[in-house]
Order: C-alpha cells, then sequence, then structure tokens
C-alpha cells in the first residue's frame, strides 16, 4: 500500500515528519487530524469553547493558541462547520476566532492585531465575547479619551 501521497498532503498542511516519515500528528484517515496527547491537552481549552459554542453558552469564541496547533484547530472547525478566522499574533501564537457566522464577518473587519483596534470595535468586540455590558462601557470611556488624547498630542506635534 503506498501511503506516500497522504504524506505529501500533510506535509503541505504544515505537519512535519521524521527521517523515517513518521507523522509528528497521529493522521486518522477520513481527511481528520488526531493531535498526539500533549498537543491534545493543549487544545482542552479550545475543545471546552467549542462544547460551550455548539451548547449556545456563546456566539462568539476568542483564544490565543500555539501557532503550531493550527492544522488541529482548522481541521476541527472545518469539520464541525463552525465558521472562524484565524489571525496570527507572533511567530508562536495565533488568536482563533470562531463562532456565529455574522461575529465572524464582523471581526474580519477589525485590525488583526488587537492593539490597533478602536475604541469602538473594542466596545463591539467585548459585547461578543460577552462581556459584562457595563464593564464593557466603562473600558470604552477609558479607551475613547486616551484615543482623543493621541490624537490630540499627534495633531499639536504637527
Amino acid at each position: 500500500m503506498n501511503i506516500a501521497p497522504v504524506f505529501g498532503f500533510y506535509k503541505s498542511k504544515g505537519i512535519s515528519f521524521d527521517k523515517n516519515n513518521r507523522s509528528s500528528a497521529v493522521v486518522a484517515f477520513g481527511a481528520k487530524l488526531v493531535p498526539p496527547a500533549e498537543q491534545f491537552n493543549e487544545l482542552r481549552v479550545f475543545y471546552h469553547h467549542i462544547y460551550e459554542y455548539k451548547k449556545g453558552l456563546r456566539s462568539l469564541v476568542l483564544t490565543t493558541e500555539k501557532s503550531y496547533n493550527k492544522p488541529f484547530i482548522e481541521d476541527r472547525l472545518k469539520r464541525e462547520k463552525i465558521p472562524y478566522v484565524i489571525n496570527k499574533v507572533s511567530e508562536k501564537a495565533i488568536n482563533v476566532f470562531f463562532g456565529n457566522k455574522d461575529c465572524i464577518r464582523i471581526v474580519k473587519t477589525f485590525d488583526k492585531r488587537l492593539d490597533k483596534i478602536t475604541p469602538e470595535q473594542d466596545f463591539m468586540l467585548g459585547i461578543m465575547l460577552g462581556y459584562d455590558k457595563i464593564l464593557q462601557c466603562k473600558r470604552y470611556f477609558v479607551m475613547q479619551n486616551k484615543f482623543l488624547k493621541k490624537a490630540l498630542d499627534k495633531a499639536k506635534s504637527r
């Protein structure tokens, strides 16, 4: 039985192989990726978020995960038919948003770097993630004041 094309497919998905063509992941046929036990443990919170989303407890989820888990995360979200967007935070980390398709459409309009979003976008994101509405209002006012101060300082320096 020739399984080289299967390995080639998974190599293209970013899954590494050792010199004996053994994957760092357990590859289950049927297009399902199963992470090794250590990675599975790293993804427990991610899996729990999926459970909460499917039970209706959350309409949008944001989780920061290790970059090398991206193939497993994408595979699972695709299999579950859950809308998602993944943004690179650094070489080692990714932000994974998933949930309601309309929430994902809104998230896609934001800057990929969360420290660059506007106070209004931050407010919307917090509400969609289910944060306390009153605390989000207070956070909005603080961020808006900082945003305005920064804009004034920039204008004065010209």
